[in-house]
């Protein structure tokens, strides 16, 4: 299952219950059916960029808002240092430059023309996917002799 599917279904969830809309409310005020709402709660598929702008408009936030998830990175997980805010940086904008050439990003062996609205909704994702690939990774790999003391008293 895809991260983004999960931070998808995790924010729209979030979104219904502060509004108190139910997913059949939802579904009428989108034109889709109850069932495709119900696939993106159980995070089995993902809306299309057009229903994503239509949801962003309905609940006053940003497009990009369904993608960012700053608890998993800001929760007890481990905190980036400098080096490795470059080393995102660095990632991301060599995966962003990899995008740019025309045959990069294909569908049915057709390239795809990005405009701004999608290429900045792909960053966000991407950049997001960077984050949480490399808070796992220290969380996974940093000795406990240098984890936080609060790491250490759980074990």
């Amino acid at each position: 299952m895809s991260e983004s599917k999960v931070i998808f279904s995790k924010k729209l969830k979030t979104l219904l219950n502060e509004k108190n809309i139910s997913q059949v409310e939802l579904s009428k005020i989108l034109g889709v059916s109850e069932s495709t709402v119900g696939k993106w709660l159980l995070q089995k598929s993902m809306p299309r960029i057009t229903i994503i702008e239509k949801l962003a408009s309905y609940f006053q936030v940003d497009k990009t808002y369904f993608f960012n998830d700053n608890e998993l990175i800001n929760g007890d997980l481990p905190k980036f240092t400098a080096k490795d805010e470059r080393d995102i940086k660095k990632k991301l904008d060599e995966a962003i430059a990899s995008l740019n050439d025309k045959e990069a990003l294909m569908f049915d062996g057709e390239p795809v023309e990005m405009d701004d609205e999608t290429r900045e909704l792909l960053k966000s994702s991407l950049e997001n996917s960077i984050r949480i690939a490399k808070t796992l990774a220290k969380k996974k790999y940093t000795p406990k002799k240098y984890r936080k003391d609060t790491e250490n008293n759980k074990d």
